[in-house]
């Protein structure tokens, strides 16, 4: 571990004393690319040198100890700062190992979300709406931005589907931990008895790839326009701005029509194209590598089911990790920071268990 922290840290250091360069200033390629990588590298060489401090600090309170003749109240200061050097050193050392993790290269993406409504008919499409609600909460919390880029709603104002850019400093690091199925327990407002009904609505979160990152072929697309309609003839335009884009090699197919603009609409479509397909070649990638995933949290698949809100309850339940809160208000109107830092604890855990034994 402390060789990769050496060698990290005089990389870190090149890259300091290259950021001053001026034919790196001028090179905004370049200047972007290694601010990035001296960004991400701050937090381990900081904690480093934290480690080496606390390391320095036990080994002089140890040589004073040793070497004796120190009167009572030095040595009880002497012997404290030795005690709170000792414990220091374990502290950073954990955390040492966390943050020398592999990094998920996606951890700092944008994301596009996209919610379906699945088992439970006009109860499934209310809670896609619920849940929508939710994240667009959530991303309030975090400072992120969201826009819409297609929906389809229903007459009592669920969604069949929705899907959602969220721009911000890490958002996919914690949305992908929504990515499945996610099951719903109530009475509906339409059940004149009072039986609960169980539905599910399903979850995908993809990091949004760059133009640079997945390039889509001309040739491999089918672009057609018609006129977008909504819920009850709302949004019709009279012009045909909706947007349907197929790539021919996977038969994939995004539709777009929240705005009036067809150039806006086909933005869009290629923006959930170009990440559906950067998110099933990675995932593909993985498998392909790695055919042990128990350090994953889940699989990330949309037929995992990983959540269940209860209302009558009032709990939810995240199957994964076994945690359940009986704080339904609260995370469905968007504070599911406990949940996300639960997973993230656990999967970090899972992590360092696999490291320690490779």
């Amino acid at each position: 571990m402390f060789e990769k922290l050496e060698s990290a840290e005089q990389r870190y250091e090149e890259i300091g004393v290259q950021l001053t360069r001026p034919e790196i200033i001028n090179d905004a390629a370049q200047y972007t690319k290694l601010s990035k990588e001296y960004s991400s590298m701050t937090p381990i060489v900081e904690k480093y040198r934290e480690y080496r401090a606390a390391v320095n600090a036990e080994k002089e309170a140890r040589e004073l100890l040793d070497a004796g003749g120190l009167d009572k109240d030095f040595k009880e200061l002497v012997e404290e700062e030795f005690k709170t050097a000792n414990e220091n050193i374990k502290i950073f050392s954990e955390e040492l190992k966390i943050l020398l993790l592999p990094k998920d290269p996606n951890d700092d993406k944008n994301v596009i979300v996209e919610i379906r409504a699945g088992a439970g008919g006009e109860e499934s499409a209310l809670f896609a709406g619920s849940l929508y609600r939710m994240y667009t909460m959530y991303a309030e919390k975090k400072g992120w931005s969201i826009e819409v880029i297609n929906e389809s709603e229903t007459e009592l104002g669920g969604f069949k589907e929705i899907s959602f850019s969220i721009d911000g400093a890490g958002a996919y690091s914690r949305m992908k931990y929504e990515s499945g199925v996610h099951r719903v327990q109530r009475v509906p407002d339409t059940e004149t008895q009072g039986r609960i009904h169980t539905s599910t609505t399903t979850v995908a979160v993809l990091p949004e790839a760059e133009e640079v990152e997945f390039e889509l072929d001309p040739k491999d697309l089918k672009i057609d326009t018609y006129r977008s309609s909504g819920a009850g003839g709302q949004h019709i335009n009279k012009t045909s701005s909706a947007i349907r884009v197929t790539h021919l090699p996977t038969g994939m197919v995004v539709e777009c029509q929240d705005e009036r603009s067809q150039h806006k609409n086909k933005d869009k479509a290629l923006r959930v194209l170009r990440s559906r397909l950067f998110e099933q070649a990675q995932r593909e990638q993985e498998e392909a590598i790695a055919s042990d995933r128990k350090s994953q949290v889940g699989t990330g698949d949309r037929s995992e089911r990983i959540r269940t809100y209860n209302f009558p309850q009032g709990r939810v339940t995240d199957h994964r990790i076994g945690l359940t809160l009986y704080k339904i208000e609260q995370i469905m109107n968007g504070d599911i920071d406990e949940v996300v830092d639960a997973l993230i604890t656990y999967y970090r855990a899972e992590m360092l268990k696999n490291e320690e034994q490779n």
